[in-house]
């Protein structure tokens, strides 16, 4: 027996028999396609250009995880379906959901509404190896969608099913076009969000129409002077920085930290940079205090030369100080609640900068 034999809400369907449909790749207009584009060479979906595995190996895998990448769009079609073709290596991890590692999820926006809204997950079939899912909507008007990629699968491409009658459009600007780019560890990477519009960087996306860029590497953010330079050429709004995780030791921080801002202020001088420090749950581990201390110490004393766009987020803070320890699924890697109480506390500090 299986679960949905009692329980049809719990059936994930992977198949797609409606009729007068049109499939349609997300890399052509009027697909609006954010933090990723489709690397030709590769055959995927990427974050970082080729050349990133000279920074490390980690990172030159990670940048084909497409996770910040979302597929934007307008349309009036009552069905919409998803067809994504994945690479599933090294899934699944025990302690994330299926979906957020290697699913997809929808939002709609309609028009009118404050901020988009979960209305559907599309979970990854596992011995298929692919995403095939469709929602149904009864709106009966236009409305925006935004479709979230896979925090950590990669995806080698993406169609969106809609009727053969249906609208179809560019979505409207996001109200902060320029991205805000986040650079960090598996935490910003979204690890271990259920959904991939569950990392804080979505949710903040989502609910204050601010587009970004993804640069989280799980295990693979050690400040290291290459992607510094990649980083202060992107055209960016803000820069968060939070690679606290990463850093085998206060000494290794003592050592990148300055050194990687300092690298980002030869180029971008009047760039908004956010440090953050790693959450923490419990009163009792005190391993953050050093670590926390040196990056403190960067911010400290950039404030002192005068810096006025300088901001800090003692990840103590992060999970509130009420249920701290329900944040996570492992004392470290933020759940739902995590990530939602992550993203207003950053949120407190990107609205100082933003208009």
């Amino acid at each position: 027996m299986r679960i949905e034999d009692f329980d049809r809400n719990l059936k994930v369907d992977s198949s797609i028999d409606e009729p007068d449909i049109v499939w349609l790749s997300v890399r052509d207009e009027p697909f609006s396609i954010h933090g990723i584009w489709y690397e030709e060479e590769s055959g995927c979906f990427v974050r970082m250009p080729k050349g990133a595995e000279k920074i490390s190996q980690g990172v030159g895998w990670m940048r084909r995880c497409p996770t910040g990448g979302r597929v934007r769009f307008r349309t009036d079609s009552k069905f919409i379906g998803i067809r994504a073709v994945m690479d599933l290596e090294g899934f699944p991890m025990p302690h994330m959901a299926d979906a957020g590692q290697a699913g997809f999820d929808l939002y709609v926006k309609r028009d009118g509404d404050e901020r988009s809204t979960l209305i559907g997950a599309f979970e990854p079939d596992r011995k298929e190896g692919n995403v095939t899912a469709h929602f149904r909507s009864d709106f009966g008007a236009e409305a925006e969608y935004t479709i979230h990629f896979p925090l950590y699968s990669e995806v080698k491409d993406v169609f969106i099913a809609l009727k053969k009658d249906s609208s179809l459009s560019a979505p409207a600007p996001y109200r902060i076009p320029k991205p805000v780019v986040y650079y960090g560890s598996s935490i910003t990477q979204g690890g271990c969000a259920p959904l991939p519009g569950n990392s804080y960087e979505s949710i903040i996306a989502s609910r204050h129409g601010v587009d970004f860029i993804n640069l989280g590497f799980s295990g693979g953010c050690l400040g290291e002077v290459a992607m510094a330079e990649y980083i202060r050429e992107l055209d960016m709004s803000a820069l968060v920085v939070d690679y606290d995780h990463n850093a085998p030791d206060a000494e290794h921080l003592k050592k990148t930290h300055g050194r990687f801002f300092d690298l980002i202020r030869e180029k971008k001088p009047d760039l908004p940079v956010i440090f953050m420090t790693a959450p923490n749950i419990l009163p009792w581990y005190t391993w953050y205090q050093a670590r926390r201390d040196e990056i403190k110490a960067t911010y400290d004393r950039a404030v002192a030369a005068g810096d006025k766009n300088v901001y800090y987020i003692e990840g103590a803070e992060l999970f509130g100080d009420v249920d701290a320890d329900l944040c996570t699924v492992d004392s470290c890697h933020p759940n739902a609640l995590g990530f939602y109480r992550m993203a207003a506390r950053v949120w407190e500090e990107l609205s100082k900068i933003l208009p």
